[in-house]
C-alpha cells in the first residue's frame, strides 16, 4: 500500500461523534474538490455552533446526516436542511436542481438505518423514502417556507425525493453494537499504518509477485 494511498484512507474517513477528532486535513484541503470543502466547513461551522450554521442556508434549519457509501462501504457525512414534521425529519434531495440524486439518497436507499446530529443531539434513524400525494404535499410545505425548494422542482425533470427519518432504537454501548462502518474504517486504517514503514522504504522490501495494487 503507498503512502497515497494510506492518506486517501485517513483523510476520506469522517469520524462520527464520540470517537475522536477527525485525521490531520492538511492533505484533505488540497486534494479535495470544492464541494467536499464547503461540506468540510460547513461540518466544523455546525459542531462549533450547536447545531445553528448563518445564512449560508436561507435560515432552513441544518442536520449531519451519517450514511454509508452505497458502493465504497465508507462513512460520509453530509449537511442537510431539514423539516420537522412531528417526530419526524423530512429531508429534501434536491441537489440544488440538478438532475441526478445526491449520492447520500443513494447511500439512504442502500442502507435505510443513518445517523443524525440535530444541534447538540446525536439520533439514530430509519429512513424511509415518501411517495404520492404526502411527497407532494411535504415538498409543497418545504417550498413554502423556503422558495429555493420550488425552484430546484422546476429547473430538473426529475421528482426530487423526500425521504422521512425517523427515530430508532440504536444499540446500548458495550452490547455487542459497535458501528461496523468504523470497525472497518479503523482496520483499514490500521493496516495503512503498518504499511506505511514499508511503503516509506523504512521497512524491509518485499518482492512484488506481478500486476499492480
Amino acid at each position: 500500500m503507498s503512502r497515497f494511498r494510506c492518506e486517501e484512507v485517513l483523510i476520506d474517513m469522517h469520524v462520527p461523534p464520540g470517537w475522536g477528532p477527525p485525521p490531520d486535513r492538511h492533505d484533505f484541503e488540497e486534494l479535495a474538490s470544492p464541494a467536499d470543502q464547503f461540506n468540510e466547513r460547513t461540518i466544523a461551522a455546525f459542531r462549533a455552533s450547536h447545531g445553528r450554521v448563518g445564512d449560508t442556508f436561507d435560515g432552513a434549519p441544518l442536520l449531519l446526516l451519517h450514511t454509508v457509501g452505497a458502493r465504497s462501504g465508507q462513512p460520509r457525512i453530509n449537511p442537510v436542511t431539514y423539516l420537522a414534521d412531528g417526530s419526524r425529519y423530512l429531508v429534501f434531495a434536491s441537489k440544488a436542481g440538478s438532475d441526478r440524486n445526491p449520492d447520500w439518497y443513494w447511500n439512504l436507499r442502500a442502507n435505510p438505518d443513518a445517523t443524525i446530529e440535530v444541534g447538540d443531539e446525536t439520533i439514530a434513524v430509519r429512513a424511509t423514502e415518501l411517495t404520492g400525494a404526502e411527497r407532494d404535499e411535504k415538498y409543497r410545505a418545504q417550498s413554502g417556507r423556503y422558495p429555493g425548494f420550488a425552484g430546484h422542482q422546476q429547473v430538473t425533470s426529475r421528482t426530487i425525493p423526500v425521504i422521512a427519518l425517523t427515530r430508532r432504537e440504536s444499540p446500548a454501548p458495550g452490547a455487542g453494537g459497535t458501528d461496523r462502518r468504523m470497525l472497518r474504517a479503523l482496520v483499514r486504517v490500521m493496516a495503512c499504518r503498518r504499511a506505511m514503514p514499508v511503503a516509506l522504504g523504512h521497512g524491509p522490501r518485499v518482492p512484488r509477485s506481478g500486476g499492480t495494487s
